[in-house]
């Protein structure tokens, strides 16, 4: 409703500005009659034109809008800074002692045009250190909370990540390196068909979720100084680090190397292994068996989420589905083993 108020009154401040200018014309009684209607006719135009492009482009980004607001701002306040200092330079009298004071502005106009075209270019290249946020600046390190979470490739290829972002369980900024994204499409562009495959899913998934209009996800580009000549495992925590953010990933050895350098990290792997079902000793569920175990007389079944059951007494009952009761549990780096016995015989 809001928005429709301001829409409204923006038509009618158009018309009015309009007004104003014919106005004006007609001052002059030279001027043709059709001028006023061709006046408040384009005016009118131009105001419907932006309300149109308003309404079709809804998702806008502060952080663009704000640097080019930032940018022309400081540029405008360096040329008035700049065009004070010179005008005594510029301004000197002629040779016939009359003043040159109105051949300035060319001048003026041309230092503004590049200041501001200099401030907002570096402003949109350097956002994603620092965020926007008008009338105020507000710094990323004062920020509490909402740290912007790093992709990796392996979790980008993996693909629950989509899923898990989905679900609106994460509110953060995702980011996308440049250099890990030109790393998944050599793995697309690969001539083993296995790396290929892995590659288009992994570029699928990115799609989809830029698709998604919930799901705030950039592709950062900038080449920091610090990450040349590095690897790209250290890139992304290099990286992480210097935005302040959080690596996710389900690589151990880049899960390894971000605690080395305390970056914070979020692992696909323990959050699948935190949200599995647990079962106590003494439980019942139901499981199909799908093969012998490496007893003499054990089954293994495996649960929806893949974790394995090992079943004492099922040897013989492989492709059944069975009511078998838990034992123990135990907890490796690959996951959850869940041991349980079939008494059913």
């Amino acid at each position: 409703m809001a928005l429709i108020i301001l829409r409204c009154l923006f038509l009618v401040c158009a018309g009015g500005v309009s007004a104003i200018i014919n106005a004006k014309f007609n001052q002059n009684s030279t001027s043709d009659p059709s001028v006023p209607y061709l006046v408040f006719g384009g005016i009118m135009a131009l105001a419907f034109g932006v309300v149109v492009a308003d309404i079709y482009m809804p998702r806008k980004r502060i952080d663009t809008i704000s640097s080019i607001y930032f940018g022309v701002l400081v540029g405008f306040l360096l040329t008035y800074v700049a065009s004070t200092a010179l005008f005594p330079l510029i301004s000197q009298p002629a040779a016939d002692g009359s003043s040159r004071a109105g051949e300035v502005w060319p001048i003026n106009l041309v230092i503004a045009t590049v200041l501001c075209y200099f401030c907002t270019s570096v402003l949109l290249q350097t956002k994603d250190d620092f965020r926007f946020l008008i009338p105020y600046v507000e710094f990323v390190r004062e920020v509490k909370g909402f740290k912007p979470l790093v992709l990796d490739t392996s979790v980008v290829i993996d693909g629950r990540i989509a899923d898990l972002v989905g679900t609106g369980i994460f509110d953060n900024q995702l980011i996308m390196p440049r250099f890990a994204l030109s790393e998944l499409q050599a793995i697309a562009d690969s001539g083993d068909k296995l790396r290929r495959t892995r590659g288009r899913r992994g570029l699928d998934v990115l799609n989809r979720m830029r698709a998604d209009d919930d799901v705030d996800l950039i592709i950062f580009d900038r080449e920091l100084p610090e990450l040349a000549g590095q690897t790209v495992d250290l890139k992304l925590v290099l990286l992480a680090k210097h935005l302040e953010g959080k690596v996710v990933t389900g690589d151990y050895n880049l899960n390894k190397v971000a605690k080395l350098h305390n970056v914070p990290v979020i692992n696909l792997n323990e959050i699948s292994n935190a949200l599995r079902p647990v079962y106590l000793p003494d439980e019942t569920f139901r499981t199909k068996v799908i093969k012998a175990g490496e007893g003499p007389e054990q089954g293994v079944g495996y649960l929806d989420d893949g974790t394995m059951v090992v079943i004492e007494g099922a040897r013989d009952r492989i492709g059944e589905e069975l009511d078998v009761r838990v034992t123990s549990t135990l907890q490796t780096n690959a996951g959850k083993m869940i041991f349980a016995k079939f008494e059913g015989r």
